[in-house]
């Protein structure tokens, strides 16, 4: 229950590709609306100020100057047209060549002393009268008093009106969104349900494929980003069709292997029941007992095969001295050497050497030697000779092990066959169970490196040709002789 507590929950790809579309849209719908209040503030506000600009023109032509004094004479048709807005206050002020009162409100707030513009140009800004935010157009008038100042005419108006039309222009930017927003939803929906359609189609293709049909999909019908998935998948069921050909012809051939001597271990045992001679008994016990050797020796290759096959990938490698390796699997092949009076001999540098040192698997590599010495001692008669050697080749530095015996040999013909499980060369009544050399080229392999197979040659026996198989361990990752 704990563990389930930690567990990523599954992520959903629609889902997820739906939030991705639809978390921005609906984030920058109240920065959309920030951005329309504002721009529609600068809209509202302009024709306003337009008509402020014009009252303050009409406003600075009423200013005049007699007998040397500034006079503003505002008429009462005039007072009126200010005053006759319904929604905002209008304010108006004059002020003197010396800041004097000529006219309208006391209260007005006057200008900074420095914004005094040229003669005629009027200004804006954003001012407050009587606690209330207003817009102010003033302008400086210049008259022809000598030694005096500037006139000053501002008029004022309070924002209503403003705040009105750009709440209006916004309602009318904004309902609409308000309609377009879930339909720009439902369609980001339809859209993605129809883009990942075709997965769902592929997934009830592969669903409804029976479990021998290993035939590639087709990846006509799928989307451009969805064809390496397919190909990938494709790749997958081409390699699991060839692993499961093997298996089977393995399994075949395997069952076919052992059943030659469980009918011979049948057949001895009727024979042996049948027997009321005591020296006929003990031949027939005889036999059986060397056709379960067979049958044992065969199952443990199987099983040496389908390790090296299955698990050689997955094994910790250590750096594992290939002179130990040799000699325990020369100690393991002694008896045997004995029983047929073979010289069985080690040619090679001593243990401790760097240069005999790898990283790799001790187990398969075990195996691997006493398969080829295995070997070589089944095909060698009768004080024959079985050498094996280990050296570093002095031109690559590569690390080779060679297995020499003085046996027949193996055409040319059937060099590349012998590596197949259960081929046994043509011309040979020795046991076995034709899977040594599959087992050493399986291990080989894990183990990057190359297998070759030669006449030996050996000196002291010029009746037979011998071979020799050298393992090369090109690929393998050597230790730091520095």
């Amino acid at each position: 229950m704990a563990l389930r507590l930690f567990q990523r929950e599954r992520r959903s790809l629609f889902g997820e590709i739906l939030d991705w579309m639809l978390t921005p849209l609906l984030l920058l719908w109240p920065i959309s609306l920030a951005l329309t209040w504002l721009v529609a503030q600068n809209i509202a506000g302009k024709p306003f100020d337009r008509a402020l600009e014009y009252n303050v023109q009409a406003l600075a032509k009423l200013v005049a100057v007699k007998n040397n004094q500034v006079q503003f004479n505002l008429t009462g048709p005039a007072r009126e047209i200010l005053r006759a807005d319904d929604t905002d206050l209008v304010y108006y002020q004059v002020l003197g060549t010396r800041g004097e009162y000529l006219g309208g409100e006391h209260d007005l707030p006057v200008p900074p002393d420095e914004d005094k513009g040229s003669d005629g140009e009027v200004r804006l800004r954003e001012d407050k009268i009587q606690g209330e935010d207003v817009r102010v157009a003033y302008t400086w008038i210049k008259v022809n008093v000598k030694g005096a100042g500037p006139v000053l005419v501002q008029v004022a108006e309070t924002l209503e009106k403003r705040k009105t039309l750009a709440t209006e222009i916004v309602k009318g930017t904004m309902v609409p969104q308000f309609v377009t927003l879930p339909l720009a939803v439902l369609l980001v929906w339809l859209a993605l349900v129809r883009g990942i359609k075709p997965l769902a189609q592929l997934e009830k293709r592969i669903r409804a494929r029976k479990p021998d049909d290993m035939s590639p999909l087709d990846d006509t019908a799928v989307p451009e980003e969805v064809a390496p998935l397919v190909s990938s998948i494709n790749d997958l069921l081409s390699r699991l069709k060839v692993s499961l050909t093997t298996q089977k012809r393995f399994l075949a051939d395997a069952a076919h292997q052992l059943k030659t001597p469980l009918a011979g271990l049948r057949m001895q045992a009727d024979l042996a029941q049948r027997e009321t001679d005591a020296d006929e008994l003990k031949k027939s016990l005889k036999h059986i007992g060397r056709a379960s050797i067979r049958a044992t020796h065969t199952v443990n290759q199987l099983l040496a095969l389908a390790r090296a096959e299955t698990t050689g990938r997955s094994l910790a490698k250590h750096r594992i001295d290939l002179v130990n390796i040799a000699r325990e699997a020369m100690a393991d092949s002694v008896p045997r050497a004995l029983e047929k009076k073979i010289d069985l001999g080690y040619d090679g540098p001593a243990a401790g050497q760097r240069l005999t040192q790898i990283e790799g698997n001790a187990t398969l590599l075990k195996e691997m030697v006493r398969n080829l010495l295995d070997n070589a001692i089944n095909y060698t008669p009768e004080n024959g000779q079985v050498t094996l050697r280990l050296l570093t080749d002095r031109f690559s530095g590569v690390l080779v092990l060679l297995v020499e015996d003085s046996g027949p040999g193996i055409p040319e013909s059937e060099r590349e066959l012998v590596f197949q499980p259960f081929y046994r060369a043509l011309g040979t009544n020795v046991d076995g169970s034709g899977l040594g050399l599959a087992i050493v080229l399986e291990i080989a392999n894990q183990h990057d490196a190359t297998i070759t197979i030669e006449d030996a040659e050996l000196s002291g026996h010029p009746h037979s040709p011998g071979m020799r198989i050298a393992i090369r361990f090109v690929g393998m990752e050597r230790p730091d002789l520095g």
